[in-house]
């Protein structure tokens, strides 16, 4: 995107009828990791916290028999003349007994999260809509589309009918996605069915505006379009399930506002206080590519005087290789003749020091004298 600086605008008629300056919060560094946990805290604010009742498994008057019985000194419930009196109650290894560790309301179920971890991943997922593959990865169907952002005019924010949204989309090419949305609904797998939740569906479209003039209610209704104002972006929206690349339609005055809220890489933003674009490590992200590149393969593994390529050379451990450990480290060579001097000083002192006159014994002394000319 930062070698397309401009982005057309497109009339409801799917014509260009101008362009756009691209905001520079598109060029932020695209953090997946950032998004997934970011998102995933997200999420959890969303919970309704449920437990099991206080007095669950106690609802009924029970009290141990004791010791004596040959029983287990469990509570066992009261009365005769059915199948329930003297069954064990309470415990969680009893039948209509408390569960183990009963869930509780007030478990940690909202997660607060650093507010500009959270601009930060809004950023990220917002210029991951701006490339293609990612769009395309992410399933939506803009084979059709000319280019993304998809920039349409704010004409489409007074629409109050859905019969005009659908006519902008299909003008626009971006109906399809729409399609797939429709083909893909099916009935949940799951229990959830039966919990107001009977029906599944993939995501569409996003719609982002600047002033609801009509616009939320023409586009309600279809099936997976989602409307958001610029001035409130959901990173739940832009990248739903942790996952970037959200297929995002924008409003002429809404894609004006970008560079207002989130500011540039030379001005701060006027909306979100002291919040500055997050700014990319290293300009190249594709590590890959760097290191097999040809300069950096250049200095590593230098080309001989006759080739014109660098050769495959066998790599060689600078630990067995003294050849390489020199010309890796010169101060290993001095280091090591200096340790082979030290060696060979300290082996002729202790042969020094072992060639004193032997010591003769008694023995030897008498049959010397005896043996003497």
């Amino acid at each position: 995107m930062a070698a397309r600086p401009t982005v057309n605008v497109r009339g409801i008629d799917g014509a260009a009828t101008g362009s756009l300056p691209l905001p520079a919060v598109f060029n932020a560094p695209i953090r997946s990791d950032l998004v997934q946990i970011i998102h995933s805290n997200l999420a959890k604010n969303k919970r309704q916290p449920y437990a099991v009742a206080s007095n669950a498994g106690h609802q009924t008057s029970a009290e141990s028999w004791g010791t004596g019985r040959a029983l287990a000194r469990i509570p066992r419930v009261g009365g005769g003349g059915t199948h329930r009196s003297g069954q064990a109650a309470f415990g969680n290894m009893a039948r209509g007994g408390h569960m183990f560790a009963p869930t509780r309301v007030w478990r940690r179920w909202f997660v607060k999260t650093s507010q500009t971890q959270r601009r930060h991943a809004t950023a990220s997922a917002l210029a991951a809509t701006a490339l293609p593959a990612l769009v395309l990865a992410r399933g939506h169907r803009v084979e059709e589309i000319e280019e993304v952002p998809l920039i349409v005019s704010s004409e489409i924010e007074s629409f109050t009918k859905t019969k005009q949204a659908v006519a902008a989309l299909k003008a626009l090419n971006a109906y399809e996605d729409v399609i797939k949305v429709s083909n893909s609904r099916k009935i949940r797998a799951g229990v959830g069915k039966l919990r107001n939740r009977r029906h599944v569906q993939r995501r569409g479209p996003l719609v982002i505006y600047n002033q609801d003039n009509g616009i939320v209610k023409a586009f309600r209704n279809l099936p997976g379009v989602e409307i958001a104002s610029v001035h409130s972006l959901n990173l739940l929206q832009l990248a739903p399930g942790g996952h970037l690349g959200r297929f995002v339609i924008w409003t002429e005055d809404a894609f004006k506002q970008l560079d207002t809220i989130f500011g540039t890489y030379e001005t701060a933003s006027d909306v979100k206080k002291g919040y500055h674009l997050p700014s990319a490590k290293i300009t190249m992200p594709d590590v890959t590519r760097l290191i097999n590149s040809d300069e950096i393969q250049s200095v590593v593994r230098p080309a001989g005087p006759k080739q014109t390529k660098r050769p495959f050379t066998q790599r060689k451990n600078p630990l067995r290789n003294r050849g390489v450990l020199f010309r890796l480290n010169p101060y290993a060579q001095s280091s090591i003749r200096r340790e082979i001097r030290e060696q060979a000083q300290r082996r002729a002192g202790k042969l020094k020091k072992n060639t004193k006159t032997p010591r003769t014994s008694t023995s030897e002394a008498f049959f010397e004298q005896l043996f003497a000319p």
